[in-house]
């Protein structure tokens, strides 16, 4: 009986001692598993707000920035990707810089075709279209994550907008708009520290980081009311703020190794 209870016992441990070993292992290699660099192509969708220093500041207050990109990832994590974004939200500092001091009464007020004071808005508008390229510098086991430094080259455009609603401006009727708009556009360059989150579920990735962009323009108007003539004048700007993005994967070859301890 002893010799039965005995075998008993042994084959108890024998048959708990390997499972508990079993889950065990499973939990390390749940939480040691590698997730190597791969190719990968993703499209994001970001969101920023900028602050204008130099001409635009003369001009424009902070602004809000949407945009979205395509980016193509090396399996040694360089990045090279086209940008698109507009911007919008800007407000403007003062609107007899906009329409000059004759157009405007004494009090500042802009008076319509009626004779009674106009109801008159103006708000920055930008756009840019820009490719770079970059570099994610890894930390850890989660090779696809880490420190994001990226520089893009591109096109900056920038203009006032006049909205007249009740369309009772002539001063401001079709083509007299655009002598007043401050239409500008040229070379931009701008660049991104931050960094990339991204782990097994790729489309909880996402990205944040501070931009910095410095703006060479010149203005894509004939003629300027304010200075009877065509503005010659040559225009440097930065654009600095901090930008947050949405990861999207459109195509990656994963592979995700695990770390096996003995």
């Amino acid at each position: 009986m002893k010799k039965i209870l005995f075998a008993s016992i042994l084959f108890i441990i024998g048959f708990l001692f390997p499972a508990k070993a079993q889950e065990k292992a499973d939990i390390e290699l749940k939480y040691n598993a590698m997730d190597t660099a791969t190719n990968m192509v993703w499209a994001n969708a970001n969101f920023a707000w900028q602050f204008p220093f130099g001409t635009l500041k003369e001009t424009f207050k902070s602004n809000l920035n949407i945009g979205v990109d395509l980016t193509y990832k090396t399996a040694g994590n360089w990045t090279f990707s086209v940008d698109f974004n507009y911007l919008f939200g800007s407000k403007v500092r003062d609107q007899k810089a906009i329409l000059g001091p004759d157009m405007l009464t004494s009090n500042g007020d802009l008076i319509d075709g009626n004779g009674q004071k106009a109801t008159i808005y103006f708000e920055g508008r930008y756009w840019n279209l820009s490719g770079g390229f970059g570099k994610i510098i890894d930390f850890g086991k989660w090779r696809n994550s880490g420190l994001w430094i990226k520089l893009n080259f591109g096109y900056f455009e920038h203009k006032v907008r006049i909205n007249d609603p009740d369309n009772q401006i002539p001063q401001l009727s079709g083509d007299y708009k655009k002598g007043y708009d401050q239409r500008a556009g040229g070379f931009c360059m701008s660049q991104f520290f931050g960094y990339v989150f991204m782990r097994k579920v790729r489309v909880a990735s996402f990205f944040a980081g501070i931009e910095v962009s410095e703006i060479w323009t010149k203005s894509n108007r004939n003629y300027n009311f304010l200075l009877m003539g065509k503005d010659e004048s040559k225009k440097f700007s930065v654009l600095i703020g901090p930008k947050i993005g949405w990861i999207i994967p459109l195509y990656e070859k994963r592979k995700i190794q695990t770390l096996y301890h003995y």
